[in-house]
């Protein structure tokens, strides 16, 4: 396309420079620039230094728009951080919100989970408080207090002694036959009472029916017995009837007594039965009675121990290890009482703080007082040895004459006149004795000298001899070197020992000194 083509070269593709493109431009060099500068020309010289401006310009304009964009730039960048740093901190606002939001509903969660828990153990007591009042009140119920009667059984009269004097008259091997039938008691069935302990009141005392049918089938073996069969020869038919009657009453008394015995075994056993029955029982209701106790003692327990929510800042609970204490033996306190207990700990610190400064002040005065004694005694020993020494001091005769003589300065002149008088005869004779001196003094200068030469060549002689008597003396005392060395060394501790001890005692001396002057400052 022309005008396309048109476009690119002449505009660079747009129709509207923009000043970024300032940045892409260059200025095209001269031709002429590839040749040697001494050959240009006037012309070219000037289209150079044109070139230069232009160049100058064009990186100046660059510059600005650099500086501009810089500019824009650190602005766009302050604005991005402004609006970063606010977002920051709307999402850490919303966060500690989210936050403090989700604390409040887990501490109203927990709450709820406390009551909830608290509503639950209460149910739980109260529905085991009734069903053990329940199994209590079946209990009473069930105990029922029998009473048994007591059977007084009359004492039956000797039927068998009865027996022989009634039948005195007959014959004694009849008497003994008949005792035999006496004796003998008929095979009836279903005589024996079964022993029934379920029912309380089914056959304590007996029932009829049962003792009807016994005495019905009694009757009809007894009428078998009785049937003249049975009769021994040469028995009367009255005696015999007589005697059928007699053992009739005797198997009537056997049956009723058989009978109360039955139903007193049957009540002893029902009795026994009750009595470990009422145990089991009084067991029973103990232990309802104990349960009872312990769930109201967790009733009190659950109304008096109650959970309570605290809300502690995070840094303000010291722990120290990582485990969480076990906080359920805790007792909750009102601030005010530690803050009472606090203030009188405090006081109570004030007050010992007190005595010992007090106690302090007592023991200083003791010292003080025991110094001033110490003080005053060392006064009145000083003022002791002063009257010693007043008492002991001589008297000299310059101050007995002041004592003494009235006129004591007219006494002093002459004395001193006659004084003068010595003192010039005095130098007088001092001077002689000095010139006497002086010239003894040279005369033994003289002398020394004298001796200093015959010292000097005495000396001379001893070294010569000294060198002769060390050379002896190394043959002679060469063996005896190790004892000589041992006594010097021996000599030697001892000097060390010794300048030791004394070191030490200057020391103490010296501390004591020091002692000595500070108490006497």
């Amino acid at each position: 396309d022309e005008r396309l083509r048109a476009l690119d070269d002449m505009m660079g593709g747009v129709l509207e420079v923009r000043r970024e493109d300032i940045l892409k431009m260059d200025i095209p060099p001269p031709p002429f620039i590839t040749k040697h500068e001494e050959l240009w020309t006037d012309e070219e010289h000037r289209l150079f230094e044109e070139y230069e401006k232009k160049v100058k310009e064009l990186n100046e304009e660059k510059e600005e728009y650099k500086e501009v964009l810089k500019t824009e730039w650190k602005k766009l960048e302050a604005s991005i951080q402004e609006t970063t740093q606010n977002f920051d901190e709307t999402a850490y606002k919303l966060f500690e919100r989210k936050v403090k939001s989700d604390m409040v509903i887990y501490q109203e969660e927990l709450k709820i989970v406390n009551l909830t828990c608290a509503l639950l153990l209460d149910e739980e007591l109260d529905t085991r408080e009734a069903g053990l009042h329940n199994c209590l009140t079946k209990k009473k119920k069930e105990k029922v207090s029998y009473h048994l009667k007591c059977f007084f059984f009359s004492p039956t009269q000797n039927l068998e002694r009865g027996f022989i004097k009634q039948f005195t008259d007959i014959p004694d091997d009849l008497l003994d036959e008949l005792f035999q039938l006496y004796t003998h008691r008929p095979k009836s069935q279903g005589t024996d009472m079964p022993l029934d302990t379920a029912n309380p009141y089914g056959n304590c005392l007996g029932s009829a029916e049962d003792d009807k049918d016994a005495l019905t089938l009694l009757m009809k073996a007894m009428d078998e017995l009785d049937s003249p069969e049975h009769m021994p020869d040469g028995l009367d038919q009255s005696i015999w009837k007589n005697f059928c009657l007699a053992r009739r009453k005797k198997m009537e008394s056997e049956e009723l007594v058989k009978r109360k015995a039955l139903t007193l075994a049957e009540m002893q056993v029902f009795l026994r039965r009750r009595l470990e029955e009422n145990e089991k029982m009084k067991s029973r209701i103990e232990n309802i009675f104990k349960e009872l106790t312990w769930l109201q003692e967790q009733k009190m327990k659950l109304q008096q121990n109650l959970t309570v929510q605290f809300l502690l800042k995070q840094g303000q609970v010291e722990l120290e290890s990582t485990e969480i204490p076990d906080y359920s033996d805790a007792i909750l306190i009102k601030k005010s009482v530690v803050e009472d207990l606090n203030s009188s700990i405090a006081a109570q610190g004030e007050k010992k703080v007190a005595t010992i400064i007090e106690f302090k002040e007592f023991s200083r005065g003791i010292f003080r007082l025991e110094w001033e004694h110490k003080k005053m005694r060392m006064q009145i020993e000083d003022l002791k040895q002063k009257a010693r020494d007043i008492v002991i001091l001589p008297i000299s005769k310059d101050c007995q004459l002041f004592l003494t003589v009235l006129n004591y300065d007219s006494h002093i002149a002459q004395h001193l006149a006659g004084m003068k008088q010595t003192l010039n005869v005095m130098d007088k004779l001092h001077k002689k004795n000095v010139k006497n001196h002086q010239k003894k003094v040279r005369e033994l200068k003289k002398y020394i000298r004298l001796k200093e030469q015959a010292n000097y060549e005495l000396s001379l002689e001893l070294k010569e001899m000294l060198v002769s008597v060390s050379e002896r003396r190394h043959i002679f005392e060469a063996a005896d070197t190790r004892d000589i060395s041992e006594k010097i060394a021996k000599q030697r501790y001892q000097e060390i020992l010794k300048q030791t001890y004394l070191r030490d005692l200057i020391k103490e001396q010296k501390e004591e000194f020091e002692i000595l002057q500070s108490e006497l400052e």
